[in-house]
């Protein structure tokens, strides 16, 4: 097994919002990935004292010890028990009601010897590569199909589309948000790789255009993960015109795992 896994902020000055993990349990009959890209919020505006990364690193944590030690326990189930947990850590200090309380994007893959499943909620992306090298991009596209009037004003955002039908989800306090997830299962022989990604990274795709997925996947493969999120960063610096990024802020964390089953 080959594992690649770079997560690296939007800049230096502030904290990287992302948390990526992979884990081998010790049988060696299997492994989880799972991947959170942190919700920047609006200044001052979540209604809790605790940080993005802090929000982040326990839910990550919590994920990784479920996904792994339960291993018969369906990813929803374990995405709704790790929230739970999460929210119960900071509901005495803060108001978890409040639409910006802390909240991230989830992208979960597990794997046996028998199949591989997987979980997406919001922007996030998961990459499944055949043995015979097909590409498919495993995605939640709900926050993508919203018009775009909507997705570049937070406030009505906020009001009426996070977490609400008709909207889009992220993981948040309520633990019921979990059966809102995209999820999946194949066969573990029709896998021959993964690769999870937050959207910064998938800008490369989805924002510029430089290629597609499997062009994305090769790159990986053959160049490592890093090399992905400086072909971001080159991107970025060079849209001065704003031609590709519009409304976007210039960086984004970007974080990339990689592993071949």
């Amino acid at each position: 097994m080959r594992t690649d896994l770079v997560s690296e902020p939007s800049t230096s000055r502030l904290p990287n919002e992302d948390f990526a993990s992979v884990a081998l349990p010790a049988s060696g009959r299997g492994g989880v990935v799972v991947l959170l890209d942190g919700v920047t919020p609006p200044k001052d505006a979540t209604g809790c004292v605790h940080s993005v990364p802090w929000f982040t690193a326990r839910l990550g944590g919590a994920l990784t010890e479920l996904t792994v030690s339960l291993p018969d326990v369906p990813l929803a189930d374990a995405l709704s028990r790790a929230i739970a947990v999460t929210a119960e850590a900071h509901a005495k200090t803060c108001d978890l009601s409040h639409p910006r309380t802390p909240q991230a994007t989830v992208v979960l893959a597990r794997w046996s010897p028998a199949r591989v499943e997987y979980l997406l909620l919001c922007d996030s992306a998961l990459l499944v590569e055949a043995p015979d090298g097909t590409v498919t991009a495993r995605l939640d596209d709900r926050l993508a199909r919203l018009p775009r009037a909507a997705r570049a004003t937070d406030a009505l955002v906020d009001a009426d589309l996070r977490n609400k039908e008709g909207g889009f989800f992220t993981a948040a306090a309520d633990p019921a948000v979990a059966a809102r997830a995209v999820t999946g299962e194949l066969p573990r022989d029709e896998v021959r790789a993964l690769a999870a990604l937050s959207d910064g990274a998938t800008r490369w795709v989805e924002k510029f255009g430089a290629g597609d997925w499997p062009d994305l996947l090769r790159i990986v493969r053959k160049e490592g993960a890093q090399r992905l999120v400086d072909r971001v960063r080159e991107l970025e610096r060079a849209d001065t015109e704003r031609a590709f990024l519009g409304r976007s802020k210039t960086h984004d964390d970007a974080t990339v795992v990689y592993v071949e089953l």
